[in-house]
């Protein structure tokens, strides 16, 4: 199979769609596709590229949800579909527990995006019009500091994933902010 595989959207799609049933797992790979993605943007990196990664990091998380097997199964059928090695160890490098390192800028753009996209997405939830469009930086830094809200996303992996990308907190949030509202019909927000 031709590296194209790895840039074609559709093709991408169908895998993430064969393997993930579940409406919010799907609604959160377009999310940290499209902050993903429009950060490639503003780099000037390979936009399908990156926007295919990133729909692709969890597609194996609702088949195989441990950490003994999320991302390593994911990355073994990827592999036999075809894709190359560096995308596949840039999936697997938002997982600390894979010790692949963050030393591209994919990698460190694909972990900065996912945890704080799910997070966005749950702040939308909790607005009274449940739109992206009255989500606001200082409600999600608000939110952020609410540990009972969204508990299972770990803040800490937001904070440090606006570090890696060398941007302060709020410049991060806001970016994938203003990215979901160009998305909001496909996200459902």
């Amino acid at each position: 199979m031709s590296s194209d595989i790895m840039r074609d959207r559709n093709f991408c799609l169908s895998i993430l769609q064969e393997y993930t049933k579940s409406d919010s797992l799907l609604k959160h790979a377009y999310a940290v596709e499209t902050c993903v993605k429009a950060y490639a943007e503003k780099f000037g990196e390979d936009v399908e590229y990156w926007s295919c990664v990133a729909l692709l990091h969890d597609f194996d998380y609702e088949m195989f949800p441990t950490a003994e097997q999320h991302p390593y199964k994911g990355s073994e059928i990827l592999k036999e579909k075809g894709f190359g090695e560096e995308f596949r160890n840039a999936i697997m490098s938002h997982a600390d527990y894979t010790n692949i390192p963050r030393d591209t800028l994919l990698r460190k753009t694909l972990f900065a995006c996912d945890e704080l996209a799910g997070f966005i997405t749950a702040v939308t939830y909790v607005r009274p019009s449940r739109s992206i469009e009255e989500v606001e930086v200082k409600s999600v830094i608000k939110k952020m500091k609410d540990k009972a809200f969204a508990r299972a996303v770990n803040r800490e992996d937001i904070i440090k994933g606006a570090e890696v990308l060398s941007v302060s907190l709020e410049e991060h949030i806001g970016f994938c902010i203003s990215a979901m509202k160009k998305s909001k019909d496909l996200l459902g927000l």
